[in-house]
């Protein structure tokens, strides 16, 4: 019997196929999904879409049976990257639900779920039910109404592009050519439509759609994904590179010297010019994002609102303040105007646009926008959690000049430094984010955090 509980994370479900996710538990993930939602009351249809992993059609196509088991009607829009199922969630009005594992390898495979308008489905909003009921299901079996309901194509591909184009328009931009690399997953399949038109030019690589990923993993934050797409850009004199992961939501860049641009960059960019468009609007930014993002929306005239990590967080926060546009650490990028969802397509285009509309190269334009230096985030595995954060807080928390936040997780900021200790909510690992005005004191503050989480003595630096 699956483990309904270890599949079913804070924001989706996620497992190795079959083993942990299979055709059963999909099938009764979408009867449960249609009675948590109270679908057959509302909108009474759900939209599915799905990925490139060979798993996915079969899992989607399992989920519409225990949709269309309840009476409920399927609008089905094939292969799809994740925000081009938040678009026809929004566009629809329809709760939806999208099959794949992201950046995860390739035996694995997950359902991400929303509601009509792609308002998010997190564990205090749904997700739990829906867990329960599958539980439920898997040993009782479902119970078919008489009239089962209907399964509908409908192929959204070129309106979502249309969509994104009309929302950034890149016809006034000077000519820029662009290295993209896919990673053999969905901006294979949206790429090509979302740039058919204007004056980019698309070089592109690994567009081929492969679930099995056989070039790298689909995973631009792992910086060993970023190779190949940083020497492609070198050897063909590119403007640009950008970087998908496995199923397109998320966006990475590289300038012209294939050098990386931090999420918190792209962040403080695409803020700077949402803020042009809609003057003193609030802009978000999760506590791990750059410090550069705050004082770059008050020196803009916004209102920066710091919040959670995770996608419900920020959904939740960009509708109790209407904020125009909320960015992650991780290249999770959120846009009012795309019903609040997350869309990496849409935060290039903005990057691409604000590169077209001067003449400077990227790693000029953008470098205004890093005032600091991170280590990125680091991952430790521990025995006991709770405890290595209370040892750190105890350690840093009485200091002078300290001030110390529970906001997510523990922060420590001294002003001149800061960083960021998190429970992950999946693994025994504890996540930490250090940022500095410089390297030097960067690289001593992380060293002494991780020698509290691993017990390994600082190393003197010589």
């Amino acid at each position: 019997m699956v483990d309904v509980a270890a599949i079913f994370k804070a924001y989706d479900v996620r497992g190795v196929v079959p083993d942990e996710l299979d055709e059963a538990v999909a099938r009764a993930t979408g009867a449960a999904f249609v009675e948590v939602l109270d679908v057959l009351a509302g909108p009474g249809a759900v939209v599915i879409g799905y990925d490139m992993r060979p798993s996915s059609p079969g899992l989607a196509a399992a989920f519409a049976e225990g949709v269309t088991s309840t009476g409920a009607d399927v609008i089905d829009i094939g292969l799809a990257s994740t925000d081009q199922l938040y678009f026809a969630s929004g566009r629809l009005q329809l709760p939806g639900a999208m099959f794949t594992a992201s950046h995860n390898p390739a035996q694995y495979n997950g359902i991400k779920m929303c509601r009509a308008g792609a308002s998010p489905v997190g564990a205090e909003s749904g997700l739990r039910d829906i867990a329960d009921l599958v539980a439920k299901t898997l040993i009782d079996g479902l119970s078919p109404v008489a009239v089962p309901g209907h399964v509908k194509h409908k192929d959204l591909l070129t309106a979502y592009a249309d969509h994104l184009n009309d929302l950034v328009d890149l016809t006034g931009i000077r000519p820029l050519k662009v290295v993209v690399d896919a990673g053999n997953g969905m901006g294979g399949h949206t790429v090509p439509a979302v740039f058919a038109t204007g004056p980019v030019e698309i070089l592109p690589l690994y567009f081929e759609l492969d679930g099995n990923f056989p070039n790298h993993e689909a995973n631009p934050l792992d910086p060993k994904n970023l190779v190949d797409l940083q020497a492609r850009v070198r050897e063909t004199g590119a403007d640009l590179g950008l970087a998908f992961d496995g199923d397109a939501d998320r966006c990475f860049v590289v300038d012209e010297k294939g050098d990386a641009i931090s999420p918190s960059a792209i962040t403080g960019a695409v803020a700077v010019r949402e803020l042009a468009k809609h003057p003193g609007s609030t802009i978000l930014h999760n506590l791990i994002t750059s410090k550069a993002v705050p004082e770059l929306v008050a020196e803009h005239g916004g209102v920066p609102v710091r919040t959670r990590v995770g996608h419900s967080n920020i959904k939740q926060k960009m509708a109790e303040t209407d904020a125009v546009f909320g960015g992650e650490h991780s290249a999770h990028y959120y846009f009012r105007d795309f019903w609040r969802a997350d869309t990496g397509m849409l935060a290039a285009l903005h990057v691409l646009a604000a590169l077209g509309e001067q003449d400077k190269p990227a790693s000029e334009l953008f470098s205004i926008y890093e005032r600091y230096v991170a280590s990125g985030e680091l991952n430790s595995r521990v025995d006991d959690a709770a405890a290595t954060v209370a040892a750190i807080e105890d350690t840093y928390g009485d200091r002078e000049g300290i001030t110390v936040d529970h906001l997510d997780g523990l922060t420590i900021d001294a002003g001149d430094w800061w960083f960021n200790v998190r429970t992950s909510n999946t693994e025994p690992l504890l996540r930490l984010n250090v940022e500095a005005g410089d390297a030097a004191t960067m690289e001593r503050v992380r060293d002494e955090v991780l020698a509290l989480i691993t017990g390994a003595p600082v190393e003197e630096k010589k």
